[in-house]
Parts: structure tokens; C-alpha cells; sequence
């Protein structure tokens, strides 16, 4: 596991300094304490930082093919590096380490640029093939692993996060408004943008080519999600059989380490059924002093009845002042309350740990979100007559005051109405819609309203279409799979983890598990209410079936309640009408309406406001808010 970083310069144009790439490098210090790795050869420099999981002693970076003529540095992990060494070592290739990232030289030296769909892993590749004189960047195909780049006439710069590109001093600082506006309502920017123009993000299962004498950086796609109809009609014992098996074997392959390893336990169905499949495990848990946000007790009992060592903290509003070191970390933002819990828990493992495993994928893969339920539901809400939603039901609903608690029965249907009300072209996804279009009217300025270029979830769209084919409940697992997985959930695990240098592995986000899961029925996934019904089945061989059944609670934080307390400073300082009508983004007479709202608690805006307060952060310190916010 490391960062890396490098610029690419094209035929004819200055190379880069050392010192350049050292400075690119020295960002990512955070992501591999161990070592460095600096070389330019021909124009073209690649840099690491290195956390030394796999041959501490050999893997030193960049890695080489025999005669050096192919280079390459990379972030990640290849878990079926020791089939592909047998493989190629058979075929002559000779190697000097014991370590997985040499494998990629050699496979691209054999397979040319099919040697991606070869790796079975998490990554992010720049490969240097300096007789050919070409690069190739790679990003696996899920997405677990980061990959940044900005082109320009002269070069290609690129980087495990957007500081170490920034900090090349070759990258124009230009806000991209449309991503700005999806940010907002989505909690993350869609790949493959960023909230700056020339920045972009490889998109997962996607690789860069590039012939230096005559560059035309165009990403193409060499792996995607299933998108053709998949079910296979088997029985349910033998279903829940494969996705055992499956498990055990995704889990027993991602525990590979030369150093300490443990696992991410909430005492949900996901975290469980990995745990259960390690044996032997050290455990690690974060709860909280509110009640309904605190899953402690269910991660003890997970914890005794598969045997294994459990570690556990509580926390409250006072992580507050953690807010401006984890801004640090998210150069590339998401609005994700989680990030607080999950930096804890990271810190926590890495007292004792240096990789662990999560539970994180199986929601997408296996039907675990409420979205999906409330789709269901949402046509027989559509049955009732329109004129009876609009004059009766939303006005009531509408004016019940949301509850402190996390969910609730109060909340959940304010929730669902309030979704039901979005575009029904978003399907599932406007349950997750935080800022709907005429709330961003309201919420932007006329300037940078004319910034504006296209309509908010126009990915969703894109991606329901791609999927078009797939049956229902797989069509949105497809969307999630391809937008909230890859651009919020495995970029906040990733930022948190690496803040603390603790490498997170994610077994369920196999390729294999990928492939199976999308094979089966949508009514082994979500049936009415009902979400991820197999998985919870074969859960239920594992743990007490009443940890494997109970309520999906999701891992978050009380910001509703704090943003009033702990969290308050916070949101006065970053949301204070002077610095917003300086910024000449935000109307302030609508954020002032939004903060009034919640405090007096006639509304829940905590995601909106939350996203803002970020936003703000994240200018504050990666973008000075003097360029211009058109396109460059």
C-alpha cells in the first residue's frame, strides 16, 4: 500500500525535476511512512511512498522488468499475485523480490494492456515502458484504489490525491460549478470529475494509454459491472452455499500479510460474515453516548460468539475538533457525516494493526439499502390520487418536526415522502438526493448559476440507462455499484484509513463476488421491506440470527443534534453570511433560512448544511476562490 505521484512530459517539452516530484511525493507522506521511492527516466517521473505490508525488505519502488525498459509504481494490493508469478515465471520472466507489485512488469511485458484484467486486487498503476515510449495509468475495477490526473498540451500529471497534483504547481485552480452543484446533492462528486475543472478521476475499471510523441490521454474501459441479465435459477440452499464459499475464499485470499491484521466489526450482517471467515481475528469497534446511534453492544456479542479479540471506544460531540486535520485528507470531498466514526476506528486499528478488513460492498452488492425498498414501495404511494399527496398527506407530513433519534418511524416517512417528491427518473437514487434542483436554484447565485452546464443526477441517468437490461433491483445495485460505492463510500474509506497509514482491505468488492452476486435473483436481495435477504440467511449460519436480522442501522453520527452543540462553531464560522457573500456562490439569505430551519428543528438541512460547511473548508485550503469559476 502507498501514494504515488508523477508527470509525464511529452516529446519535446523540459523534464521534470527531482525536486518537483519530491514535493508531489512529500504529500502523500501519510499513506506510506515507510519508504520513498524517486526516479525520472526519459521525461517521464514516477514517485511513491510506501507502506510496507507485502516483502518489507524487497518491495522497494518503482519495480522493473529485467532489462528496466518497463517501470512502473503502484498503490494497492494484488491478490492473486502468487497464481500470475507462478504463471509468468513459467514463461521465463525472472524476478528479484517476493513482492506483488513486481508482477505487474512482467504481466504487462507478457499480456501488452490486458494485463489489467489479470490482476485480481485493488490498485492504482502508472507503468513506464520507456523503449515503447508510453505510460499507462490504471485504476482497478471497482474503484477502491484513487487515481487523479490533469492534461495539459505539454504533460499529463497524476497522483494517488489531488494535493499531490496541486502541489506540482502545473494545475490551474478553476471551481467546476456542476460538480459543486452534484456535490452538494449528492454528498460526493461523480467521477469522473472533481470541484476543479482540469482535475479528473480515472474512472474505476478504466486505463489510460499514452504514446508520449503523439499524446491522446483518453481513458478506456477494459472491466465494468454486469450489465446483461444475470440471473440463474438455482435453489436457495445452493445460492447461499456459493456466497459461503465465496466468502471464505475472497476473505482467506485479501489476509495475506506480512504484517498485523485485523477487521472492522459494527456487528452488522457485512463485518460479521468477514470476521467469521478470518478464524482467529483481533476486532476493532467505534459506539456513541447518543443510544440510537450506538451499535457497541451488537459488535460485543458478534465478538464473543465467534471467539475473537475485541476492541471498542465510545465517543461524543467533542470529535469536533478533529474537523480541520480531516479536512486535510479530503482534497477530493464527500459530505459523509461517517468520515469522524471512521477515522476513529481506523486510529484505533492502527494501534494495533496495519491492514484491516472491512465489511464495505455488500450493501451494493446484495440489496442493503432502504432506497431499494422504498422504490418498491413508492408505487403503491403512487397510487394514491396526486391531489390527495399534494393537499393532505406531504402538507401533514411536511409539518411534523423531524426527531433527534437516527431513524425512527417519524423520520423514515418524512424521508420517504420527501424523496417520493424527486424526479422519479432517479429511481431509487432520489431517496439519496440531499439538494433537489429547485433547492439549488434557490441556493446559488445568479453568477454562478450560469456556470452551470447540466442538470443535478444526470450520472444517475446515465448509469440507469447503461443498465438498462438488468432486472429491476440489479439496475439500481448497478448504479450504486458504479456512483455511491466507488465515489463516497470507498473514498471515505480510503482518506480515513490512509490518514492513519492503516491499509483497509475489502473482500466482498472481489471480482468474483461481483461477477456471482449480480447472477442472483432479485428476490433473494429485496422483497417489500425486506433488504438483503440471502446475505442475512448465510449470516445467520454464522452469528445469532438476531444480529443477522436486525435493522440495518448504518455507520454515522448525531450531526443533526450537533450541528446545534458541539458542531455549532463550526457550522457559524464556515456559514456566516460575510465570508459567503464575499465567495459570491451561495445566496445567503437561503443558508440563513436553512440554518434557522434546523436549529429551530422545523426541518432537518443536516446534509445540505453539513456539505456546505466542507465545501467551504476545502476552499479555504485547496482553492483560493480568486479564479475564475468558468470553464478554463
Amino acid at each position: 500500500m502507498c501514494g504515488i505521484a508523477g508527470i509525464a512530459r511529452f516529446s519535446g517539452r523540459p523534464t521534470p525535476t527531482i525536486e518537483t516530484l519530491a514535493s508531489m511525493v512529500e504529500t502523500l507522506h501519510h499513506r506510506g511512512p515507510d519508504d520513498d521511492g524517486l526516479e525520472i527516466v526519459n521525461g517521464v517521473a514516477l514517485g511513491m511512498r510506501r507502506l510496507s505490508v507485502i516483502d518489507i525488505e524487497g518491495g522497494a519502488q518503482p519495480v522493473f522488468n529485467e532489462d528496466r525498459s518497463i517501470r512502473a509504481v503502484f498503490n494497492g494490493e494484488i491478490y492473486n499475485y502468487r497464481d500470475l508469478r507462478s504463471e509468468l515465471s513459467r514463461l521465463g520472466h525472472g524476478f528479484r523480490s517476493e513482492s506483488d507489485s513486481e508482477v505487474i512488469v512482467h504481466a504487462y511485458e507478457e499480456y501488452g494492456l490486458d494485463f489489467a484484467g489479470r490482476l485480481n486486487g485493488m490498485f492504482a498503476i502508472a507503468l513506464h515502458d520507456v523503449r515503447a515510449g508510453r505510460v499507462v495509468l490504471v485504476r482497478d475495477p471497482v474503484g477502491i484504489k484513487p487515481l487523479y490526473y490533469c492534461c495539459s498540451p505539454d504533460d499529463i500529471v497524476f497522483g494517488s490525491e489531488v494535493k499531490a497534483l496541486l502541489a506540482s504547481g502545473l494545475v490551474h485552480s478553476v471551481l467546476n460549478i456542476d460538480a459543486l452543484a452534484d456535490f452538494l446533492a449528492w454528498e460526493y462528486v461523480p467521477a469522473p470529475q472533481t470541484l476543479l475543472r482540469s482535475v479528473r478521476k480515472l474512472e474505476p475499471g478504466t486505463m489510460i494509454d499514452i504514446d508520449l510523441r503523439a499524446p491522446d490521454p483518453r481513458p478506456v474501459q477494459y472491466w465494468n459491472a454486469p450489465t446483461y441479465p444475470g440471473e440463474t435459477q438455482r435453489p436457495e440452499r445452493e445460492w447461499e452455499d456459493m456466497v459461503t464459499e465465496q466468502i471464505r475464499r475472497s476473505t482467506t485470499q485479501q489476509m495475506v500479510s506480512d504484517v498485523p491484521l485485523g477487521a472492522f466489526l459494527s456487528g452488522g450482517v457485512d463485518s460479521s460474515l468477514i470476521v467469521s471467515a478470518m478464524g482467529d481475528a483481533r476486532t476493532f469497534s467505534i459506539g456513541f453516548e447518543d443510544p440510537s446511534y450506538n451499535e457497541l453492544d451488537w459488535a460485543q456479542r458478534v465478538a464473543r460468539h465467534l471467539g475473537v479479540s475485541h476492541v471498542q471506544e465510545t465517543i461524543g460531540p467533542d470529535v469536533a475538533h478533529l474537523f480541520h486535520d480531516l479536512m486535510h485528507f479530503l482534497d477530493d470531498p464527500i459530505g459523509d457525516f461517517s468520515i469522524f466514526p471512521t477515522f476513529l476506528v481506523s486510529r484505533l486499528a492502527r494501534r494495533h494493526v496495519t491492514v484491516a478488513l472491512s465489511g464495505d460492498g455488500a450493501d451494493e452488492l446484495f440489496g442493503g439499502y432502504e432506497t431499494y425498498s422504498a422504490a418498491r414501495i413508492a408505487r403503491l404511494y403512487d397510487a394514491i390520487p396526486r391531489v390527495v399527496r399534494q393537499r393532505l398527506l406531504e402538507p401533514t407530513i411536511g409539518a411534523v418536526r423531524p426527531r433527534s433519534r437516527k431513524k425512527g418511524l417519524i423520520n423514515k416517512v418524512k424521508r420517504f415522502v420527501e424523496g417520493a417528491g424527486h424526479s422519479t427518473a432517479l429511481s431509487h437514487a432520489r431517496w439519496r438526493l440531499f439538494a433537489a434542483e429547485a433547492t439549488l436554484q434557490q441556493l446559488f447565485t445568479p453568477d454562478a448559476l450560469a456556470d452551470r452546464n447540466t442538470e443535478t443526477g444526470d450520472h444517475i441517468v446515465r448509469l440507469l440507462d447503461e443498465a438498462k437490461h438488468l432486472t429491476p433491483v440489479n439496475r439500481s445495485l448497478y448504479v450504486d455499484f458504479k456512483s455511491y460505492l466507488s465515489d463516497n463510500i470507498l473514498t471515505k474509506v480510503d482518506r480515513m484509513s490512509m490518514a492513519v497509514s492503516l491499509e483497509s482491505r475489502v473482500p466482498f468488492l472481489d471480482i468474483n463476488m461481483v461477477d456471482l452476486a449480480f447472477q442472483i435473483p432479485d428476490d433473494l436481495k429485496v422483497r417489500s421491506t425486506s433488504t438483503k435477504i440471502l446475505l442475512k440467511r448465510v449470516a445467520s449460519r454464522q452469528i445469532p440470527p438476531e444480529c443477522a436480522n436486525r435493522p440495518k442501522e448504518g455507520f454515522s453520527i448525531p450531526i443533526k443534534s450537533w450541528l446545534g452543540t458541539g458542531f455549532r462553531p463550526l457550522m457559524e464560522e464556515y456559514l456566516d453570511e460575510r465570508r459567503l457573500a464575499t465567495q459570491g456562490i451561495f445566496r445567503t439569505d437561503t443558508v440563513s433560512r436553512l440554518k434557522s430551519e434546523h436549529l429551530q428543528g422545523t426541518a432537518n438541512h443536516s446534509h445540505l448544511l453539513w456539505s456546505m460547511i466542507v465545501f467551504q473548508a476545502w476552499s479555504e485550503r485547496w482553492y483560493d476562490g480568486k479564479t475564475q469559476t468558468g470553464a478554463a
